[in-house]
């Protein structure tokens, strides 16, 4: 990792330079002046088409951007990654999401560990169970089939495989039903327990450690709802309850047989962790088969993440793309609008997956940041999305770049509707780059009719700045292969974004604060209050809570 700060590379002073000489530079004009602009700014990998042309650069800015991707040394963190090196510095840890889905012939080894060799014999063990479930041989305790399956989970245990299923339903098993619970919150579960029967229901318990506050307060309470259902007998949970864990004494202690644990590793983190064991509800729902697709599409942006230059690998424009639009363009925020509904959860996967990773004030070597890093990240499918917040991305004072996704052919029959969607996807993007000047709006209401004083007092609101800058992916389909890889790309972009902002994108302290506290407090809302402790406000809310528990 790069111990000078960003702001001190020459080219990053270099870029600063040049957004001084391009920011009054309109996206119209550009595309006018070269009728080539999309074929220029536009690349595919891995059956993902990139078109980055409705941003405000040009072919300098894209060449200043890359010379600082070589000055950062993103290629070599990328090769020390793929290599199994110790790059998470703070947890001293390999970050190795990439081996879990490369083939067995990739032959990794890492201190001592023959990585490909311990992935696949767990992804062998995951082949046969999600078989055995699949087909109606593995039943619950009566010998029904199962035909819930209830994963319970948090974080990336949960938003991974649950984005997934939602995004592969019509490669679903007809007779699986897969619900999700994640939230500590009661409603959440009981949500689920009322819709299912304890005799054919199939828990995931999905907890590295076994120790997950929210996770592990849900499956407890999922084990005596089942006990409750089933005479307290503890003999009947071998069929029902599985883990996916690394703590095999706790799994055992839950009630959970060995041989029904799939285990992990440390060097996978919550957010990378889909392609792993945590994948096993996708391999119920979906099958094997597809979940190997779905590694393989992510194996298939790795190669081209590891092997394609700079110029043209789609995950290193993407992320230059965005830190021009972060650093330069001074964009706060990212909008994900995937104009699929099955993606609908997309979106949230990837709020988890950046702001988690690069969501951070100090670089890698402890140093306070100068500069601004990971985005906020949001958004919704489309076009629902164009009837809540794009009001704001067209005409609000913040200027929010966009992540545009979409399949060329749906896995509907309803061609129809696939078009209008195409339609307003293409439609919008076009919208934020172009605008509506004052000359146009007058024009258009003179043409509609309106009376001269009206068009003076309306123009300004249906005036558009326009200038605003997206991305639009375009797969040929949603399939698991196409999925997979998408996913990746996002990995990776986030990656780069980390080595060129000094970040270690591979740790997550911000989340651990609030835990600590929350368990000191939960002890007071049951025993005695400790105000010495806390806040004012801290100890009113506390008060209120006691009172009505």
């Amino acid at each position: 990792m790069h111990t000078q700060p960003l702001t001190a590379s020459s080219a990053f002073q270099a870029l600063r330079s040049h957004y001084a000489l391009v920011k009054n530079r309109r996206l119209a004009e550009l595309f006018a002046q070269d009728p080539a602009r999309f074929k220029t700014f536009s690349t595919k990998a891995a059956g993902i088409l990139l078109d980055y042309s409705k941003n405000l650069l040009d072919d300098a800015t894209l060449r200043l951007l890359q010379e600082l991707a070589r000055e950062r040394g993103v290629a070599a963190q990328r090769d020390a990654m793929f290599a199994g090196e110790k790059i998470n510095v703070t947890e001293q840890r390999a970050v190795l999401h990439t081996a879990l889905r490369a083939p067995l012939s990739a032959d990794l080894q890492v201190d001592g560990q023959h990585v490909s060799s311990d992935v696949h014999a767990v992804l062998e063990r995951m082949r046969a169970f999600s078989d055995r479930v699949r087909a109606g041989d593995w039943t619950g305790h009566t010998g029904k089939a199962i035909t819930d399956i209830v994963n319970i989970g948090i974080g990336g245990s949960d938003l991974g495989p649950k984005m997934v299923c939602r995004a592969l339903r019509s490669y679903a098993h007809p007779r699986l039903r897969m619900h999700f619970v994640s939230n500590v919150d009661g409603h959440d579960l009981d949500a689920v327990l009322s819709q299912v029967d304890p005799e054919t229901t199939l828990f995931i318990i999905t907890s590295k450690t076994f120790t997950t506050m929210e996770t592990m307060m849900n499956a407890q309470s999922a084990r005596r709802w089942f006990l409750q259902h089933n005479d307290n007998d503890a003999a009947a949970l071998a069929q029902h309850f599985v883990a996916v864990s690394t703590n095999l004494v706790a799994v055992n202690a839950f009630g959970i047989d060995a041989d029904n644990m799939f285990p992990f590793w440390d060097w996978v983190g919550g957010r990378y962790s889909v392609w792993s064991a945590i994948g096993l509800p996708i391999a119920l729902s979906t099958g094997f088969d597809n979940f190997s697709a779905f590694l393989q599409g992510a194996h298939a942006m790795d190669e081209h993440f590891r092997t394609a230059p700079l110029e043209s690998n789609l995950p290193v424009i993407l992320a230059l793309v965005g830190l021009w639009n972060r650093n330069f363009v001074g964009c706060g925020s990212v909008s994900i609008a995937p104009y699929l509904q099955d993606l609908e959860l997309f979106p949230s996967y990837l709020q988890q997956l950046d702001m988690e990773s690069n969501g951070k004030h100090v670089a890698a070597n402890g140093t306070a940041l100068e500069i601004a890093t990971g985005p906020i990240i949001w958004g919704n499918s489309g076009t629902n999305c164009q009837h809540a917040y794009f009001q704001l991305l067209h005409q609000g004072t913040d200027i929010t770049p966009v992540d545009f996704i979409a399949v060329l052919k749906p896995n509907h029959t309803l061609p129809q509707h696939h078009a209008a969607l195409l339609a307003n996807c293409f439609a919008q993007s076009e919208a934020l780059m172009r605008g509506k000047n004052t000359a146009e709006v007058r024009a258009e209401m003179q043409v509609q009719g309106i009376a001269s004083a009206d068009i003076e007092a309306l123009a300004p609101h249906r005036t558009f700045a326009g200038n605003r800058p997206s991305n639009t992916l375009l797969m040929d389909g949603l399939n698991p292969t196409s999925l997979g890889a998408l996913m990746a790309l996002y990995e990776h972009k986030v990656f780069v974004q980390g080595v060129l902002w000094g970040v270690n994108s591979f740790d997550q302290w911000g989340v651990e604060l609030g835990k600590v506290l929350a368990q000191n407090i939960q002890s007071e809302l049951t025993a005695a209050a400790q105000p010495e402790r806390h806040d004012s406000s801290t100890n009113g809310l506390i008060a209120l809570a006691r009172a009505a528990l």
